[in-house]
C-alpha cells in the first residue's frame, strides 16, 4: 500500500513548495492538487456533498504553477492532478503543460482528470454539461496523439486539428498515467477506453468499493486488459478502514488535508504519516 496527500492549494493556505518538501520527507508516495478555475456566484449547481460551497472552492491556486513549483525543490514525489477539469481547458494548451511538468518533475506526473459537476463554471469555458464525457474523451485521444506522435492530428466533434509540431514530449513513455476520477457508466466507459488508473468514491449509495472494483476488474478482463491502479481519496485515520481497501485491490489510499495555515496542516500531515508508518 502506497500513501499519498491531497490539498486545495490557496491563497491562504501553507505555501505548495513548503508542503511538497514535507511531504516527502516524511515519506508519502504522492502529492495530488485538485483544480476549479473559478465560482460562478449564481451557485446553482448544488455542492455535491451537500451544504454550503467550501471557500477554498473559490480561492484555489493553478496546479500546475504550484506543482512546478514543488517539481524545482523535490526528486522522489509522485505530482498529480486530483483532478484537472480538462473540460474546462483548452487541448492543445493542455498536453503541453501536462508534458512539460512531466519533463520538469523528470517523469513525476500523474494526470488524474475528470468531467466536473459545476454547470455555470464549464458554461463560462464554453462546455455543454450534457456533452461534457464526450468532450473529455476527444480531448485526451488527441492528447495522446500530441504525446507520442512527431506530427499529430486529430478530427472531431469537439477537438480538430491538422497536423502539428507540439515539443517537449512526456518523459514517461507512452505518456504520463491518465487516473479517471469518478464512478458510473461514463467515467467506467472512459476509463475501459483510455484510462490508466481509476479514483472511486470510497463510498457510493449503489455498491461497497470492493465491488465496484471486483466489476471494473472484470470489465477490463473483457477487453484483454488487467487490473489497474487506483487511488482512494479521503482516507480516514483508521488502519482498520485501510486495510479494508487493500484487500479490495486499493494501491495507493490519500489523505485530505484542510487548507489551512502552516501549523495545523502540518499537524494534520503528521498524523497522517503516523497512520502511514503502521503500514511501513
Amino acid at each position: 500500500m502506497q500513501f499519498g496527500v491531497t490539498m486545495f492549494p490557496t491563497d491562504y493556505a501553507i505555501d505548495p513548495v513548503r508542503l511538497g518538501r514535507e511531504v516527502e520527507a516524511r515519506g508519502f508516495d504522492s502529492l495530488f492538487f485538485p483544480e476549479h478555475t473559478h465560482i460562478p456566484t449564481s451557485r446553482s449547481s448544488p455542492f455535491p456533498s451537500g451544504g454550503e460551497l467550501p471557500d477554498e472552492y473559490k480561492h484555489t491556486i493553478d496546479p500546475f504553477v504550484a506543482l512546478a513549483a514543488i517539481a524545482s525543490t523535490t526528486t522522489t514525489l509522485k505530482l498529480g492532478t486530483g483532478i484537472l477539469l480538462v473540460i474546462q481547458r483548452d487541448t492543445i494548451t493542455t498536453a503541453r503543460e501536462v508534458a512539460s511538468l512531466d519533463h520538469i518533475s523528470n517523469g513525476r506526473f500523474l494526470f488524474g482528470i475528470g468531467a466536473g459537476w459545476n454547470r455555470e463554471e464549464m458554461a463560462n469555458h464554453g462546455t455543454e454539461f450534457p456533452k461534457r464525457w464526450r468532450k473529455m474523451r476527444e480531448q485526451l485521444l488527441a492528447m495522446k496523439e500530441l504525446w507520442t506522435q512527431e506530427e499529430a492530428a486529430y478530427h472531431g466533434d469537439f477537438v480538430d486539428f491538422d497536423p502539428v509540431w507540439q515539443w517537449p514530449k512526456p518523459v514517461q513513455k507512452p505518456h504520463p498515467p491518465i487516473i479517471i476520477g469518478g464512478d458510473g457508466p461514463k467515467a467506467t466507459e472512459a476509463l475501459l477506453e483510455y484510462g490508466d488508473g481509476w479514483i472511486p468514491r470510497p463510498q457510493d449509495r449503489f455498491a461497497p468499493l470492493a465491488d465496484r472494483i471486483s466489476t471494473v476488474n472484470g470489465l477490463l478482463a473483457e477487453r484483454g486488459r488487467g487490473p489497474v491502479p487506483i487511488w482512494v481519496f479521503g482516507a480516514p485515520l483508521d488502519p482498520a478502514t485501510i486495510e479494508t481497501w487493500e484487500q479490495a485491490g486499493v494501491g495507493t489510499c490519500v489523505f485530505r488535508l484542510p487548507p489551512t495555515g502552516p501549523d495545523a496542516a502540518l499537524a494534520a500531515l503528521d498524523q497522517c504519516s503516523e497512520v502511514m508508518r503502521r503500514f511501513a
